[in-house]
């Protein structure tokens, strides 16, 4: 009966310790459909008719500051999907800076707390960006007073000799009022700071760039290791200024990763690379590879012609701040043929608008409408067109080998693979530990960790995972290398893989000196044959196969 609690169950809700409640309701919100849908209305609506007080600036900055408490709150409007609810008082918050004449230091607390606070704002504009949030005066009022206030917290931070700690927000809050409301006027439009990181100077390393493998994705010529952008997507990985992202970025682009992986819906990762690309020297900006995404997760509200296709196409390229190297097309319902109409709309574009886009691939589709789009491409313009599939592929998801491998030769389709790493857990700190509980507080799982934790139970047993780890320690060991090294070696050894993408936290942390080691490993026979022997000859690929289905099932209808 709706409404009704067990009384045991009851009781043993309220005596459980915050801990353990929330690894249960992560469990059960984990299984997704209705108890998911459930748990965020009741919050919702708990929230709706209990909404926080506005503190005034001189509590939010005072002596005993309440910023946090504040900004907590904020984050459970948008996170329940009362992102329209949020903005007033993220403008709240940002009007209280001058007014508190708040100062920082560079890493200071009060600093952490201003980035995080403009990754909270980031998300939240993302949320309303791919809710398709109608264009109401409310809406428009309050984007265009949030809007000012960042502005206003930048004349503030500017004469106060502060770091402006905004710009990601001022960006995407810009970003979408082109979106939902283009009559407002131009100054909306094509906007990236002038100057973010003083001086972006540059300076390639020749003899890294010349120990580094390179893989053709039809006209482009890209390293083998993609910088990946999805942690943007969440502020589970942390959240950094865009000074520290573009300076994160100058060192991959120096060390020759100059190809990066992003996408539409990773927060603001395309407007992040857009204003890092727009402030690089000519001669370096020409080098550097834009892979974004065109990812479509329900039925268009548009009709599907030649022109709806180029306005997706185009407003990819304004968010990167010019040509999109790569864009990866990935599509919702197989049962909906209007993807093959659009591909073949991508493709004639590559050719009409070369300064748009100057490659297609696909995202996430499975070996059968792979072939089906190949087919279909090759029968309507004359040729494949599509240079890459990005899917999943490591030791522990090796799915890809039962069909996608041949279907990539057959057409002549490169493979850029993510989760190599299994979000990390391929890693010597996994090694001789015990099982984590992916919903506990301690033990401090990503989200890709849940994720991929999830695919090591569908694979084998825990024992199973620290017996692979075994033998990938031994390899790297005989190897000088890092036992992820292994990990990622052994994909690209695989037939028709271009590169693997590794995700990059922008201004956390930067593993680009560990990763190019991957490029000096050659694994011998021995250690090949040890591999596959473990991932491939035991029937682990079809078991997950037959399981949870062929290469991105998981997310498709």
């Amino acid at each position: 009966m709706p409404g009704h609690v067990n009384m045991m169950d009851d009781v043993l809700i309220s005596q459980l310790s915050p801990e353990i409640l929330k690894s249960s309701l992560r469990a059960l919100v984990s299984q997704g459909g209705t108890a998911q849908k459930l748990f965020v209305e009741h919050v919702r609506g708990r929230l709706s008719a209990s909404l926080p007080s506005y503190p005034p600036p001189s509590e939010l900055f005072g002596q005993n500051p309440c910023y946090a408490q504040f900004l907590a709150s904020i984050r459970c409007l948008f996170s329940s999907k009362l992102a329209t609810e949020s903005l007033p008082y993220f403008i709240h918050f940002l009007a209280s800076i001058p007014l508190a004449r708040v100062r920082w230091r560079s890493n200071d607390e009060l600093e952490l707390a201003l980035g995080q606070a403009c990754g909270d704002i980031v998300q939240a504009i993302q949320a309303l960006k791919e809710s398709r949030s109608s264009p109401t005066p409310e809406l428009q009022e309050r984007l265009l007073s949030l809007s000012s206030v960042i502005d206003e917290c930048e004349s503030y931070s500017v004469s106060n000799d502060l770091q402006f700690l905004f710009v990601r927000a001022q960006l995407q809050v810009n970003d979408a009022l082109r979106l939902i409301f283009p009559e407002v006027g131009p100054k909306y439009s094509h906007y990236h700071p002038a100057k973010v990181t003083s001086g972006m100077n540059v300076k390639p390393d020749p003899t890294l760039y010349d120990k580094l493998e390179y893989v053709e994705l039809g006209p482009l010529k890209v390293p083998r290791i993609f910088n990946g952008l999805w942690q943007l997507s969440s502020p589970a990985w942390g959240s950094a200024s865009l000074y520290k992202q573009h300076t994160t970025l100058q060192q991959l682009v120096s060390v020759g990763l100059v190809a990066t992986d992003m996408a539409d819906h990773y927060g603001d990762a395309e407007l992040i690379y857009g204003s890092f690309r727009n402030q690089l020297p000519p001669k370096i900006g020409v080098t550097v590879i834009a892979c974004s995404k065109w990812c479509v997760f329900r039925a268009p509200d548009k009709p599907i012609t030649p022109e709806f296709v180029l306005e997706a196409v185009t407003e990819r390229s304004i968010r990167v701040g010019g040509r999109v190297e790569l864009l990866q097309f990935h599509w919702y319902d197989y049962e909906a043929k209007d993807y093959l109409r659009i591909l073949v709309e991508l493709v004639r574009i590559t050719q009409s608008h070369p300064h748009l886009v100057t490659a297609i691939g696909l995202c996430n589709f499975d070996s059968q409408h792979t072939e089906e789009a190949c087919e279909y491409l090759l029968r309507e313009t004359g040729q494949v067109g599509i240079v890459s599939n990005q899917i999943q592929y490591s030791l522990i998801d090796c799915r890809p080998t039962v069909r996608m491998e041949s279907v990539c030769r057959k057409f002549g389709i490169k493979l850029l693979t993510y989760g190599s790493f299994c979000g990390g857990l391929l890693s010597h700190k996994w090694l001789g530990v015990d099982a984590p509980d992916p919903y506990s507080e301690h033990a401090q799982l990503t989200p890709s960790q849940r994720k991929y934790f999830d695919m090591i139970q569908n694979w084998g047993s825990w024992d199973d995972f620290q017996t692979l780890l075994r033998i990938l320690k031994r390899i790297s060991i005989k190897h000088n290398v890092d036992l992820a090294n292994v990990a990622s070696r052994w994909v690209l050894n695989r037939p028709s893989v271009g590169a693997v993408i590794v995700g990059t936290r922008l201004g956390i942390s930067n593993n680009s000196e560990s990763n190019l080691k991957t490029f000096s490993l050659a694994l011998d026979e021995q250690d090949t044959q040890q591999l596959n022997q473990y991932t491939l000859g035991n029937g682990r690929a079809r078991m997950l196969y037959d399981r949870i289905g062929d290469c991105g099932r998981e997310y498709s209808n």
